[in-house]
């Protein structure tokens, strides 16, 4: 009797994780087997059931005629320099955070820093339009331009990952700046050479949580941005669901777009997001 309840124990976190897996999936799994069904007929008599053919031309005919192609192209570029550009701005600004303690301004740069925290971002959906509005570049107006969507996207992710990657810092021994320093490297050297390589766990998961971030974003995409040819993938999807809503099958192919990168980066880094995750546990 004792074994059949350790048991029933050891096996009950893995049925609820089972569960689990099973309803994360299966709206996926739904919108998988409806983009590659015949039409919307097919949709409704077996609207959960494995399709009798495929029809993978609702893919190409998503990608080239509803231009899901440009949306996808935008919100990969916009996304990936913007989480970018994140990175290189917060590493060094948690660098001096942590590692640079001799600055005086570095504890009340840090409190700063958090007081952004604070914020909701659609409260600041207003003053960023007012002065994206104002703002030129290069000599013509920001507003209505993808520079719309990166300065306020790179800002607005700054405070996050300053704080991750200033607890992970801070788990850093002394002992190898120290020696960095004995070596003859500067400041820009212990930073390039020596912290960014043991930071990068840390690094490639605030990448992958800024770009997923910048991938889904919607509201400033939609307000900020007029032109169709310059529109993000969430944004265009909205269009495409108005254009095509009797295609289920063209609007679930589209669906399936907007959900690939996610999947294979999660595919690709699981290692990395897994490390970086754990290390400050791990270290502290």
């Amino acid at each position: 009797m004792t074994i059949t309840l350790r048991s029933v124990k050891r096996s009950l976190p893995h049925v609820i994780l089972l569960g689990y897996l099973i309803v994360t999936l299966y709206p996926f799994l739904f919108v998988l087997f409806s983009s590659i069904k015949s039409d919307n007929q097919a949709i409704a008599s077996n609207p959960f059931g494995f399709p009798s053919s495929f029809h993978f031309e609702n893919y190409y005919d998503a990608w080239v005629n509803a231009k899901i192609s440009v949306y996808f192209f935008n919100s990969l570029y916009i996304s990936t320099l913007c989480a970018i550009a994140t990175i290189i701005l917060s590493s060094m600004g948690a660098f001096a955070i942590t590692r640079m303690r001799y600055l005086k301004i570095s504890k009340g740069l840090y409190q700063f820093i958090l007081i952004g925290m604070l914020i909701p971002g659609n409260a600041l959906l207003l003053p960023i339009y007012k002065m994206l509005n104002d703002l030129v570049f290069f000599g013509h107006a920001v507003l209505g331009t993808h520079m719309a969507l990166i300065l306020p996207y790179t800002a607005g992710a700054i405070p996050f990952t300053v704080i991750i990657l200033s607890a992970f810092m801070r788990s850093i021994p002394s002992e190898i700046e120290e020696a960095s320093v004995m070596d003859g490297l500067s400041a820009k050297g212990v930073f390039t050479k020596m912290i960014l390589p043991i930071t990068i766990p840390a690094l490639v998961t605030v990448f992958i949580i800024n770009f997923i971030s910048n991938w889904n974003e919607f509201l400033m995409a939609n307000f900020f941005i007029s032109t169709d040819e310059l529109r993000t993938l969430p944004v265009g999807m909205v269009g495409f669901r108005d254009i095509y809503n009797t295609n289920y099958a063209q609007m679930s192919a589209g669906i399936v777009y907007s959900i690939l990168p996610v999947m294979i980066i999660y595919a690709v880094l699981q290692k990395q997001i897994i490390e970086g995750l754990t290390a400050g546990g791990v270290k502290g």
